[in-house]
């Protein structure tokens, strides 16, 4: 009986072997470049890992590295959670997702990194940085200092936030590095990477990561997405006490990303009971690097293909990207895997369905502008900041039914501080007056134009720190909407109500990262 045991383990191999070689010839081709890791968050151990040392660009999972830095100053008493910081005018102009600050506006180091986290506020990363670091660049400094350290020998980085640049660069093994590192060094601090929701004044925003709330067990970390990117994930999960780490890189939406990290983590949790049959895969710091350069995705991200503008608030179903919620194209066909890992036992659940199902209902973290409140203070400062927001709704409500302008009537001079304008008293009597059709029409047209002006942040054109702009050579990753505002086309006139032909617009809206 004993010496049948090495023949019947050799067997129980093969058969393994052979089911995973039939799973992959049968599943569809992923319709994009993708890396993907999984690893133990104590041990470090791989559980698995595909294009795992490909360099990519991070996007907004580079917020993580901010966030360890800048927590690593507090734990050091460089300063603390309550510090007041700044919103400059560099900070004002970073492209969204951000909080839309005006420059001058003060908050804490807490509530900055709270809207970080959650919201993926690009402002709220540069605030953070010229804190920290007095500058971009001389916080990128301490960032790639850690990533040394750290043993993120794949890592580099030239902003806090992820925003498109060609210098901006990490891989699936340094991001796992890296959330381990963040558990190990940083535990006090863990709650920051697993907030479900925020409130700033009336306005609540839930985390982009869709495993929070959802999936059983999910405590981390953060999503990103630029175009040349891709749908990015860093999660985490604990189960049983045994906690996992997840990374997805370049998924095809918000929601294939979660549904593929789920499914990471499912298997992971599932696959205790055949370790021996799995052949080692070491650790993630043992993992090697490829020397290549990052894929660009952008064509497949936001080329003329998608119905709608990418962003990493993509709340589309994966029925949107050509497959439905349980097809194979959707999980990739790695059910049948699920299946055989699991021990024989069906799959514990559905994430493609879990993922599109509202979550778990929880109360938001209240975070503030201002110095740090507690009681009828912070009640105070809660309502002024809604107060604020109310303010601005009128002109947002009247510009909804004004006649939309032409964006070929945009002038080109973009580069006014569209946080502070407003609508023109002239452009109002204008809206007003009636005098003749045509100018009534043309004046609620540039109405809408100037409450749309209003309702943007400041200086959305990131001009001040950019490394995609005019300096860097052609080819350079950019995110979505980054094209430049075309010149405007002469109006002819029609009346004393005709707008002034110098009239500033807003720029072309930029892209979304997060």
């Amino acid at each position: 009986m004993h010496a049948l045991r090495p023949l019947l383990r050799k067997s129980l191999f093969n058969l393994f072997a052979a089911t995973l070689a039939c799973a992959a010839l049968l599943a569809p081709r992923a319709a994009s470049a993708e890396a993907l890791l999984l690893i133990e968050a104590d041990s470090g151990k791989v559980l698995q890992a595909d294009n795992a040392t490909i360099p990519w660009y991070p996007a907004s999972v580079t917020k993580i590295m901010t966030a360890y830095v800048t927590l690593k100053a507090v734990k050091d008493g460089r300063l603390t959670l309550d510090t007041l910081l700044t919103v400059s005018p560099t900070a004002a102009s970073q492209s969204p997702s951000k909080m839309g600050f005006r420059p001058g506006t003060q908050l804490t180091v807490d509530n900055a990194l709270k809207m970080m986290m959650v919201k993926s506020a690009n402002d709220m990363a540069v605030v953070l940085a010229e804190g920290v670091g007095g500058s971009i660049d001389g916080f990128s400094a301490m960032m790639n200092d850690t990533a040394r350290k750290l043993g993120m020998t794949q890592t580099s980085y030239v902003n806090p936030n992820g925003l498109p640049a060609d210098g901006q660069i990490t891989s699936a093994r340094d991001l796992g590095i890296l959330a381990r590192s963040f558990l190990r060094d940083l535990p006090e601090y863990e709650y920051f990477v697993h907030i479900p929701a925020i409130r700033f004044g009336k306005r609540v925003t839930g985390n982009f990561n869709k495993l929070i709330g959802r999936y059983p067990g999910a405590d981390g970390f953060k999503t990103g997405f630029i175009c040349a990117s891709g749908y990015n994930l860093v999660a985490s999960a604990t189960r049983n006490g045994r906690r996992l780490i997840a990374v997805v890189l370049g998924a095809s939406s918000g929601t294939a990303r979660a549904v593929k990290a789920a499914q990471l983590l499912e298997r992971g949790f599932a696959q205790d009971n055949l370790n021996w049959l799995r052949p080692s895969l070491g650790t993630v710091d043992n993992l090697v690097p490829v020397d290549a350069s990052p894929p660009n995705l952008r064509d497949e991200m936001c080329g003329p293909h998608r119905k709608r503008p990418a962003s990493d608030d993509d709340d589309a179903l994966i029925a949107t990207n050509g497959g439905t919620s349980g097809s194979a194209s959707a999980t990739g066909g790695e059910a049948q895997v699920t299946f055989f890992t699991a021990g024989l036992q069906p799959p514990l659940m559905k994430a493609s369905e879990l993922m599109a199902s509202a979550p778990a209902a929880v109360e938001p973290v209240l975070v503030y502008t201002g110095p740090t409140r507690t009681g009828t203070a912070l009640i105070a400062a809660v309502a002024a900041d809604a107060d604020q927001q109310t303010a601005s709704k009128p002109r947002g409500k009247k510009s909804r039914v004004a006649k939309k302008p032409d964006a070929a009537d945009k002038p080109k001079d973009a580069g006014k501080d569209t946080k502070t304008a407003a609508v023109r008293p002239d452009a109002k009597s204008e809206a007003r007056s009636g005098a003749k059709s045509a100018a009534k029409n043309e004046a609620k047209g540039d109405a809408k134009g100037d409450a749309k002006t209003a309702a943007k942040p400041a200086g959305t054109r990131h001009a001040a720190t950019r490394h995609d702009a005019a300096a860097k050579p052609a080819g350079k990753p950019a995110a979505s909407g980054d094209q430049a505002a075309k010149p405007a086309k002469p109006k002819a006139t029609t009346g004393a109500a005709t707008k002034p032909a110098t009239k500033p617009a807003a720029a072309a809206k930029p892209a979304n990262n997060s």
